[in-house]
């Protein structure tokens, strides 16, 4: 017992010591982050036009906006293929172009140009329904292209790094009358998405991102529905402030009008 007391006293002030200064360091990395605020409204359109019993052509178009509507953030064009491996799951694959503007008050596009980048993607979707609950779970790799533009004329690019990225997406759709979701009926639908950075070019933010929605959407008939969510996303920076080289984060706050509209070329 006596030793057992020796060797708490010992060791207890060591350890008290470096939960202290754990604990003032993470307190005082939160302090350090330079916060952006930003209000946002996502203006998004989804389609999965099945060609056959076992493929789907994928399009997709998002109008990102500063102050809900006033300013460019982003501009995103994809498009892709589907393979419907069974009922519950699909695996795609494809190309988006995606642009990025200069907005907020630490802007990634930091010579006052929008910069562009190219990315390719594979992705596997996983079905599953309980009850009313449709549940997605989606995981998705990228291969991205983000240029950097020549600093003595912006308007080129210098160069196009390569970057890597994993995603992880569930996304539940409720149904509030009957057990399926039917033609002229409202839903709940959310989803959480995270993103990490990986690779020899990514910077400060392996952690890149994360989103988080939640709203009502209505079938208008089966291939069309509309939701209208609130979103939050969180952004770290790839690179710190220039001024200041404190890391940068967004939190941006505000809606994502989205349109899922399909066709069926299958029939013809």
């Amino acid at each position: 017992m006596e030793l057992a007391k020796k060797y708490s006293s010992r060791f207890s002030v060591p350890v008290l010591t470096v939960l202290l200064l754990l604990s003032f360091s993470n307190v005082n990395a939160q302090r350090e982050r330079l916060i952006d605020h930003n209000a946002i409204g996502w203006f998004v359109y989804n389609g999965d036009h099945k060609l056959s019993e076992k493929w789907e052509l994928h399009t997709e178009y998002q109008w990102r906006r500063i102050d809900f509507v006033r300013i460019w953030q982003q501009s995103l064009a994809r498009v892709g293929a589907n393979f419907i491996f069974s009922e519950k799951v699909r695996i795609g694959a494809g190309y988006t172009f995606f642009q990025t503007f200069p907005y907020g008050s630490y802007p990634q596009a930091d010579l006052g140009k929008s910069y562009p980048e190219h990315r390719l993607h594979q992705d596997i979707s996983l079905e599953e329904t309980y009850g009313k609950l449709a549940l997605t779970h989606r995981f998705r790799l990228e291969q991205r292209w983000v240029s950097e533009l020549d600093e003595t004329n912006p308007s080129k690019v210098d160069k196009w790094p390569f970057q890597n990225r994993i995603r992880y997406q569930i996304d539940g759709s409720f149904a509030l009358k009957g057990q399926t979701i039917d033609d002229r009926e409202f839903y709940i639908n959310a989803f959480d998405e995270i993103f990490i950075g990986f690779g020899k070019h990514v910077g400060e933010n392996v952690f890149n991102q994360n989103r988080i929605s939640l709203g009502l959407g209505y079938q208008v008939f089966d291939g069309l529905q509309i939701e209208l969510n609130y979103l939050n996303q969180i952004v770290q920076h790839a690179d710190n402030d220039p001024i200041s080289g404190r890391p940068v984060f967004e939190i941006n706050n505000g809606f994502r009008l989205n349109i899922n509209h399909s066709l069926d070329f299958s029939r013809n």
